[in-house]
C-alpha cells in the first residue's frame, strides 16, 4: 500500500487538501499521513531557564495540535475508511514536510494553496512553493 503525506494546518485550504487526499486514497487503496508542523526553532529561547521550560512547552503545544488540528482531520479519513497516521512534530514546515515524507517512502505530498501563517509566508514564500521545489515525489496544492 502506497503512502501519502497530507500537510495539515487550521485553514479551510487544508480541510480540502485532506479531502481531495481521502479521495484519491480511496481510489488508488493509500494510506495517509496527516503531518502538522508547529514552528519552532532551537534558537527561539537563549537562558537557561526559559530552555528548561521549554520541553514542556513543545509537549503542551503537540497536544493542543493534536486536539485542535489532527482530530478533525482524523475524523474526515476516519469516516472515508482510509487508513491514516497521524504526526506532530515541531519545525519548519517544508523541511518538516519533506523529512516525514522520506521517512514514510511516500510517494505524494498533498497540501493547501493557503494556509493559516498569512503576511509572514505571502513575504518569504510558501509552504507549498518550497515544497514543489525541493520535494523528490509529486506535489499537489489544492486551492
Amino acid at each position: 500500500m502506497d503512502t501519502i503525506v497530507v500537510g495539515v494546518d487550521n485553514s479551510e485550504a487544508s480541510t480540502r487538501a485532506v479531502e481531495f487526499a481521502v479521495d484519491r486514497a480511496q481510489r488508488n487503496h493509500w494510506k495517509i499521513v496527516l503531518v502538522h508542523v508547529i514552528p519552532w526553532t532551537p534558537f527561539s529561547f537563549q537562558t537557561p531557564s526559559e530552555n528548561e521550560h521549554r520541553h514542556r512547552e513543545r509537549q503542551r503545544e503537540i497536544e493542543a495540535a493534536t486536539e485542535q488540528v489532527i482530530a478533525p482531520m482524523v475524523e474526515i479519513a476516519e469516516r472515508a475508511g482510509v487508513p491514516h497516521e497521524e504526526i506532530v512534530r515541531h519545525g519548519k514546515a517544508s523541511e518538516t514536510i519533506l523529512d516525514i515524507s522520506t521517512e514514510a517512502d511516500a510517494v505524494h505530498i498533498i497540501v493547501g494553496r493557503t494556509g493559516d501563517s498569512g503576511l509572514r509566508d505571502a513575504v518569504f514564500g510558501s509552504v507549498a512553493n518550497r515544497l514543489a521545489q525541493h520535494a523528490n515525489v509529486p506535489v499537489t496544492v489544492v486551492p
